[in-house]
């Protein structure tokens, strides 16, 4: 039993890892571009899908369902926050023809 106690802390010790390695790409991406919409709007998917895996990660560790109904609720978060940008890309194209942020300012008037 110990044997198995000890395989699925490796393996939970790896999926924590690579959670956290998407993590760290997802904010690295939120910093390394400021340019592009799209690629801003995929790594904040990423982070909110790294908080996702997390959530029900840690609660198959403890054994409870109130981490998989929070990540259910980030991933309705998620699913608004894109369609909302999605709305806003959509129309910075129709007013610039151009998915820039520098642009993005223009909205307002």
């Amino acid at each position: 039993m110990s044997d198995l106690f000890n395989y699925f802390n490796l393996f939970f010790n790896l999926l924590l890892l690579g959670n956290f390695l998407l993590f760290l790409l997802s904010i690295g991406g939120l910093f390394a571009t400021r340019r592009s919409l799209i690629i801003i709007f995929i790594c904040i998917e990423l982070l909110l899908l790294s908080a996702f895996l997390n959530f029900n990660f840690l609660s198959l560790m403890i054994d409870d369902l109130k981490g998989v109904l929070l990540s259910l609720f980030v991933l309705g978060l998620a699913a608004a926050e894109s369609s909302t940008g999605l709305a806003l890309l959509v129309a910075n194209y129709r007013h610039k023809a151009i998915v820039s942020i520098d642009l993005y300012s223009v909205l307002r008037s």
